[in-house]
């Protein structure tokens, strides 16, 4: 294959930007590609370079459905006047409901939102017509979200999931988790870092830290001119042999966060781009560091990946009084359209004993900044001052997560306690897995096995497998000869395939991050195929060149 048309110089330039605006030139040279093969062959522009996944979960989506046509059918009964009806009424719901499942068994969804229904009811103890009120009222959207942070009945709903799926079934005992729903775990990570800053917790130049390679966003949001924070990498840089990377931390890495100047501690888990969940072996590590070394770190886990690892398990289960855990519905449902987060703290926290310790005036800033919400605004717990500064503090009052979007959220976390729940869980869990398979059989690469894998992503080092099949001589040469992102050129301008740079997320430069969510399992063959070719044309001018 001849080298890329794009200069060494515009792709050191390119390389600045972040590699999902870096994407954009990849995907040019792709279609430009897929364009030049009309008529040729069947070749078109295999896009691995976002995580939005190409499956859906159909049935708790046909229960949101079906629970919409009850809605209506319950407004309609409180008021019909053309296209007018009123607001669904709680008394005797329960029976009405059950009246509306018997005479309409052919609706999709009916049986699954019934099972829902009954299982908030056996497992969380709810009152039948208050919860089932809740859902009906909320489908519709009638009325501003009340609570602000969380419906009653869906927090303790999404509370449960997370315990579930996030904490092995085992939360902290004696310290309840409180939830606010976000437009995504994208609203989350900004709301986080607005109210930290607001509320004193953190200030502008603090020394933060880490763990990468990481989402690029949280590499991004630091460098911004309202936080400027001083950045301490933990880089996950241990290899299970030569050449092949672990991915894992060693002991002297974590152990930078026993300087208690480190403020704050950001980590994805399982990781982006690696996909490995945190061994307990560094959660120990941690756990020991804020008993003896930095007993107020903050730590903040996104942990959006936790479902495609079994028995999976937070750092918030280990640190509940230090971490505040983010998790999104978006990879697990394929609901990225949905934008469906929370954000989790429990009552017992590091976070509000910080405010309540600072000083006179950060106290009267604050109480004048929250005065308009109550009379003693320094009750006011963190967790709420999220959803107030979330909507400018004086907006509070309509706050909240859409409810609809509420309630599809309830659905889904209780259909993954269904036993359907949990087989959905296992496919496609298998589905990622064998798109790896297929990716490592076509590239004939070499990764390191781990139990702790998700599989959603994986990164590949291509200098490491540069040293792996052809010695150090090889890498050097690569090095010496080429730009880190040269790679990803060729391989959207000569194969039509767009993958990211490893770089991006505070990987190797020499990394590339697959997307092993959004195509079809065939594929990540032809990619790992393309991926083959590539390498062999580099050995082939490394060895041409001696």
């Amino acid at each position: 294959m001849a080298k890329p048309s794009v200069s060494r110089e515009e792709m050191q330039r390119l390389s600045s930007l972040s590699p999902f605006e870096l994407k954009g030139a990849f995907i040019a040279l792709a279609e430009k590609y897929a364009d030049g093969q009309k008529g040729k062959s069947a070749a078109h522009m295999l896009n691995a370079g976002r995580g939005n996944p190409n499956w859906i979960a159909t049935s708790p989506r046909e229960a949101f459905y079906a629970l919409g046509y009850y809605g209506l059918t319950e407004s309609r009964r409180v008021w019909t006047a053309d296209n007018l009806g009123g607001m669904p009424e709680k008394s005797g719901i329960g029976d009405r409901f059950d009246a509306y499942v018997r005479s309409h068994p052919e609706l999709p969804g009916i049986e699954l939102l019934k099972d829902c229904i009954e299982l908030g009811v056996q497992r969380f103890g709810f009152d039948r017509d208050a919860w089932i009120h809740e859902l009906v009222d909320s489908s519709v959207g009638d009325n501003y979200p009340v609570p602000d942070r969380m419906l009653v009945h869906v927090e303790q709903v999404v509370r449960g999931y997370i315990h579930d799926e996030l904490m092995q079934g085992k939360p902290p005992k004696d310290n309840q988790l409180d939830l606010f729903a976000t437009e995504g775990g994208t609203a989350a990570m900004c709301y986080i870092f607005d109210s930290l800053m607001k509320n004193g917790v953190l200030h502008k130049g603090d020394k933060i830290a880490l763990m990468v390679p990481v989402f690029t966003p949280y590499i991004e949001i630091p460098e911004l001119e309202d936080y400027e924070f001083d950045v301490v990498n933990v880089e996950a840089s241990r290899f299970a042999e030569a050449g092949v990377r672990e991915w894992r931390y060693p002991a002297e890495e974590i152990a930078k966060l026993e300087d208690p100047a480190v403020k704050l501690l950001c980590l994805v888990n399982p990781s982006n781009p690696p996909s490995l969940a945190l061994s307990q072996r560094v959660t120990d590590q941690i756990k020991q560091i804020v008993a003896t070394r930095n007993p107020n770190l903050l730590i903040v886990t996104d942990d959006v990946y936790g479902t495609f690892v079994n028995g999976f398990r937070t750092i918030a289960t280990d640190l509940p009084r230090n971490t505040l855990l983010v998790y999104s519905y978006s990879k697990h449902y394929g609901c990225t359209g949905h934008r469906l987060g929370v954000i989790g703290l429990h009552q017992d926290n590091v976070i509000d004993d910080t405010i309540a310790a600072l000083g006179p005036e950060e106290k009267a800033r604050l109480a004048k900044r929250y005065g308009t919400l109550t009379l003693e605004p320094e009750k006011i717990l963190f967790i709420d001052r999220l959803v107030a500064d979330s909507r400018q503090v004086a907006l509070n009052h309509t706050a909240g997560l859409s409810l609809p979007q509420q309630v599809q959220m309830a659905l889904f976390s209780l259909f993954d306690l269904l036993p359907e729940g949990q087989d959905y869980k296992a496919k496609i869990q298998s589905i990622v897995q064998q798109r790896l398979d297929l990716l490592l059989e076509g590239s004939a690469m070499k990764i390191n096995e781990d139990a702790g894998r998700a599989g959603y992503y994986i990164e590949l080092d291509l200098l490491a497998e540069a040293e792996r099949v052809a010695g150090q001589d090889f890498a050097e040469y690569l090095q010496d000869n080429y730009v880190a992102t040269e790679p990803l050129f060729r391989l959207a301008e000569q194969t039509g395939v767009v993958l990211l740079n490893g770089g991006g997320f505070d990987g190797p430069e020499w990394s590339v991050r697959v997307s092993l969510a959004n195509l079809d399992d065939l594929d990540y063959l032809k990619i790992g195929h393309h991926l083959k070719e590539i390498f062999a044309d580099y050995r082939r001018e490394w060895e041409q060149s001696k």
